[in-house]
């Protein structure tokens, strides 16, 4: 519950000396904007806003919907001291259109993206039981296409979350326009020693291509530098399909 989530974050700020992050999905504006404030009360080093909202209501347009989303950010924003991120769902009209939007509410980032529990059906029962997955690097593809797009785009940090578990995902991440990747479904599988092999990893890679940093990489991908942007969307959607050939044993 709320009180647990505090003295979690209080009992974690005194225990590591790295920045702490604390994640948080209201339900109504009042409710957002109250919890920021006690989480900005306990310590938090930033706070990510997780948009996580299902639109099911038949009567309530995206623009309704959107606008909301950007008052209640926009609200939270002005009510706290911390750098605020908005996790976004890869569900909206015009994503880019939204991502300014936020934007010019102030935040600090943007983490893309939510990853929606989907339900399965039990036939023999029949009924709907929910259902996790982790995720895997089949994931990320999603991801890297709206790093791309949104990387020099907006000005705020962009993190990407979903699909990231190995060096190469990382680099990919980063190419793409990343400042930071989220691996909860890597340390949920590896442990904590999972991060040392993807920063070892993401060191080698920068040694062995001369590279003294990922800022000499970041972004390198993106719709404003890649060689040829229009792979980012859906010209090559038809080559791809006429030259793909199953793999045999």
């Amino acid at each position: 519950g709320p009180d647990e989530y505090l003295e979690q974050l209080q009992r974690l700020k005194q225990a590591v000396a790295v920045p702490v992050i604390a994640s948080l999905n209201g339900y109504t504006e009042g409710g957002w904007i109250d919890f920021a404030k006690r989480i900005d009360a306990a310590g938090a080093d930033a706070l990510e806003l997780n948009l996580y909202s299902v639109a099911t209501d038949p009567g309530e347009s995206a623009e309704e919907l959107e606008s909301r989303a950007v008052a209640i950010v926009g609200n939270v924003v002005r009510a706290v001291s911390l750098p605020v991120a908005v996790k976004l769902s890869p569900f909206h009209t015009s994503l880019a259109n939204f991502a300014l939007r936020l934007e010019d509410q102030g935040i600090a980032g943007l983490v893309l993206f939510n990853r929606f529990f989907e339900p399965d059906v039990d036939v023999d029962a029949r009924e709907v039981r929910p259902h996790l997955e982790l995720s895997d690097s089949r994931e990320l593809g999603l991801r890297l296409r709206w790093l791309a797009l949104l990387s020099g785009v907006v000005r705020c940090g962009l993190a990407v979350s979903g699909g990231v578990h190995t060096a190469h995902d990382a680099l990919k991440a980063v190419m793409c326009g990343a400042h930071a990747v989220q691996v909860v479904a890597s340390l949920v599988r590896g442990g904590p020693p999972k991060l040392a092999e993807l920063r070892d990893g993401v060191s080698a890679w920068l040694e062995d291509n001369g590279c003294a940093s990922l800022r000499q990489i970041r972004g390198s991908l993106d719709r404003t530098r890649s060689p040829d942007p229009k792979t980012l969307e859906r010209v090559h959607y038809m080559r791809l399909l006429q030259t793909y050939r199953m793999d045999t044993p």
